[in-house]
């Protein structure tokens, strides 16, 4: 598979079916082998690319772990892989860094859809709420604010697999430096004409709906999909809806793109 030199930093990353490209970028505790339910739901239809940045799965560490860094790696592999039109979807964290990538590359990139997360946006409105549902969210143990206590207890093996792909990262949640700093300012999203859409769970211990709903409201032309019932993970727990609904935003996306 391939692996794409970064200023000194090997990026590894795969391809998977052909089509119109869709990019995944994990979460803090992810890598390029968590999304094996998007892959195959999927690369029927596209060029599923999934990566890991650096410090995650195969990818080289580093001790830049932070906002400056991840952009690089996304923006690497899209050139690499010679990818246009293409799609982002970040998970988590991994929406920041590839929000910040499509503004560096908009002509390689069809949208952005940030998947439980408002993408580092840099808006007065919202900041503050994003802060408050932060500071809800780590009340709770780790594993409660991403899966349901349904899920757990009713798919054991999965809850066990989903723990596991952390071990396999360098990087861990304290080295990651700078994600929600230095974002893009609403009038930032707009001059790049990067479109934008925002996926959220209706049970997300993570965001609230109604915050993801407000810096929609803030970014015109934005779209917006708040899944019943999904929880901040739902890429994980609930695949079945997360493929849906990102390719229900991937095809709407291009008919912004064609309208605009």
């Amino acid at each position: 598979m391939p692996v794409v030199d970064n200023a000194g930093t090997r990026i590894y990353y795969e391809v998977h079916g052909a089509g119109s490209p869709i990019v995944f970028v994990h979460g803090s505790g992810g890598h390029h082998a968590a999304w094996w339910q998007q892959v195959v739901a999927l690369r029927g239809s596209h060029a599923v690319v999934t990566l890991d940045l650096r410090g995650f799965g195969k990818s080289d560490p580093d001790d830049t772990y932070d906002s400056l860094s991840f952009p690089g790696d996304i923006v690497a592999v899209l050139e690499d892989a010679d990818l246009t039109d293409a799609v982002l979807v970040g998970q988590s964290i991994g929406a920041a860094a590839a929000l910040k990538a499509a503004l560096r590359v908009p002509e390689r990139v069809r949208g952005v859809i940030l998947a439980h997360s408002l993408g580092g946006i840099d808006a007065p409105e919202v900041t503050p709420l994003v802060r408050a549902d932060r500071a809800e969210a780590e009340k709770l143990p780790v594993i409660d604010r991403l899966l349901t206590t349904r899920f757990r207890e009713e798919e054991e093996a999965k809850t066990f697999l989903f723990t596991q792909m952390g071990t396999f990262n360098t990087a861990r949640m304290q080295d990651l430096r700078n994600l929600t700093t230095d974002g893009p300012t609403i009038a930032d999203v707009a001059a790049s004409g990067v479109r934008v859409a925002f996926l959220a769970g209706e049970k997300d211990a993570v965001i609230r709906p109604a915050t993801v709903t407000r810096a929609h409201e803030l970014v015109d032309g934005s779209l917006l999909e708040i899944v019943p019932d999904a929880p901040h993970s739902m890429y994980w727990e609930r695949p079945d809806l997360f493929n849906a609904a990102v390719a229900k935003l991937t095809d709407a996306l291009a008919r912004e793109k064609a309208v605009a």
